[in-house]
């Protein structure tokens, strides 16, 4: 693609882009258009709260808005970039979910048969149905509230360690089962830790060829991988950081890491651009049949305001302008993520914030999707159509930001 005008506007540290292509795709959803300044704002509240650094990337055809803010590297004073690799956490669940759901598209799977059918050692319960694993509403206890009760001692005595999948399940099913099997939702990361052992077993394949093979190369998801065992991120990416339970001590730099101890449910790699188009797919159409996608999306309330839903390894959130949409929350240690898109693939989102262990800076991160979707704020503009034939990106380049 070349490139056909270049201009800055050094005004805001902005730096606004336009390239040469086809049209950009339709709008079905006549949202407002996004809203950096509110984005910003919500990086700035982010670093203020404790986070070293923040990234949103929003696509929306060929036009891409782009905000960072902060640093990447705090030993380094490296600037934040929306281009840069990050762990991925929850968002993982959404993979392996696809993966099971074409499985069951091509017949061999049956969500609805208990999962005991299809693994190498039973669960405790014969009425856990892989639909269940999928929902979290299986009752399997979450071994990790255990494992991480001391947030950074827990997480040494397993930064490094290599569990089998049946090694975590066991870890699980020490503990009853927090309800009836379907009753209600009660998120476990043990349900996804489930699903990778059974996928592997029935089809005698790893994850990780499953994850490269259905989605990452047909997607050409290049920024994307799942190198489990392995411990280093490759290429740009950014640092993560974890808050220690007493907050009067440093930050732990967590970047490196086995992610073992969530595997299916939490250690893929990626970075804003790919998670962005692995949605955008995803709802589109272009990754499931139509079955396998209407079970996906059809959301449970999982909050009492009904505004959160879960559907299968799938999150949904309805947001002030009216619009719900859909995609994955995720944390692992050093970083949170939020990656959605409506519900047409039209419009997509993904934010970070390299820290974690800090619920307030989860939850005003969060911001993002109103901002991004509903252009909520001083600066929202409803949409008009656009005249031209040229997509465009704006990047705001954030001054480094020096931690006490």
């Amino acid at each position: 693609m070349r490139i056909k005008d270049v201009s800055m506007m050094l005004a805001g540290s902005t730096l606004l882009v336009t390239l040469a292509a086809t049209p950009a795709l339709a709008d079905s959803t006549s949202l407002p258009a996004p809203n950096t300044a509110a984005v910003r704002a919500v990086h700035k509240t982010a670093l203020e709260q404790g986070a070293p650094g923040a990234l949103t990337r929003i696509d929306e055809g060929y036009t891409s808005y782009r905000v960072a803010t902060g640093e990447a590297d705090t030993g380094a004073h490296t600037t934040m970039d929306t281009s840069r690799r990050f762990r991925a956490g929850s968002v993982s669940k959404t993979f392996t979910a696809v993966v099971l759901l074409q499985l069951a598209a091509e017949g061999r799977v049956d969500l609805d048969a208990p999962a005991n059918q299809y693994l190498p050692e039973p669960l405790p319960d014969d009425r856990i149905t892989v639909r269940h694993l999928l929902s979290h509403r299986s009752g399997l206890y979450d071994y990790t509230n255990d494992m991480f009760y001391n947030t950074v001692p827990g997480f040494e005595a397993v930064r490094t360690k290599v569990f089998s999948y049946q090694e975590l399940i066991d870890l699980s099913t020490a503990r009853p089962l927090n309800n009836t099997p379907g009753a209600a939702y009660s998120y476990s990361n043990t349900n996804f830790v489930v699903l990778g052992q059974l996928i592997e077993h029935i089809t005698g394949t790893p994850i990780a060829t499953h994850y490269q093979q259905r989605i990452f190369t047909p997607l050409r998801l290049r920024n994307t991988s799942y190198v489990h065992p392995q411990t280093t991120i490759s290429g740009s990416y950014a640092r993560g950081y974890l808050r220690q339970d007493d907050t009067s001590l440093p930050l732990v730099d967590s970047t490196e890491q086995t992610v073992s101890w969530a595997q299916s449910a939490g250690a893929v790699i990626s970075n804003a651009a790919d998670l962005n188009r692995f949605f955008s797919a995803l709802l589109s159409g272009r990754l499931l049949p139509e079955r396998q996608l209407q079970d996906m999306t059809t959301m449970v309330p999982v909050t009492a305001d009904g505004k959160q839903s879960y559907g299968l390894g799938l999150r949904g959130r309805q947001l002030s302008c009216g619009t719900t949409v859909y995609g994955h929350t995720g944390t692992v240690q050093g970083y949170y993520t939020y990656a959605f898109t409506t519900s047409d693939g039209t419009r997509s989102m993904t934010s970070l914030a390299n820290t974690s262990n800090n619920g307030t800076v989860n939850a005003t991160l969060g911001a993002t999707l109103e901002a991004s979707f509903c252009g909520t704020g001083a600066a929202a503009a409803k949409r008009t159509p656009s005249t031209t034939s040229t997509p465009s990106f704006t990047e705001d380049i954030a001054p480094q930001i020096t931690r006490n």
